[in-house]
């Protein structure tokens, strides 16, 4: 499982690393306003993306005893 790309709704393109932990993109969005909304549904904005690898503790900071560093 830990060779096969992941791909979710929830939290788009990732990978399971080494130690078990899931990295994918982390999302920072800002609420709409009514009058910027267009449709129902439509209430969030996209401020920006940070990568995986910049998301989440590096693999060598994650104190795992299975990984050998």
């Amino acid at each position: 499982m830990k060779r096969m790309p992941t791909d979710d709704d929830a939290f788009g393109p990732g990978r399971v690393r080494e130690d078990g932990r899931k990295i994918h993109p982390a999302y920072l969005f800002e609420v709409k306003s009514p009058a910027e909304s267009q449709r129902e549904w439509d209430y969030y904005k996209l401020i920006s993306t940070v990568g995986g690898e910049e998301a989440f503790r590096p693999l060598s900071e994650g104190g795992c005893p299975l990984i050998r560093t």
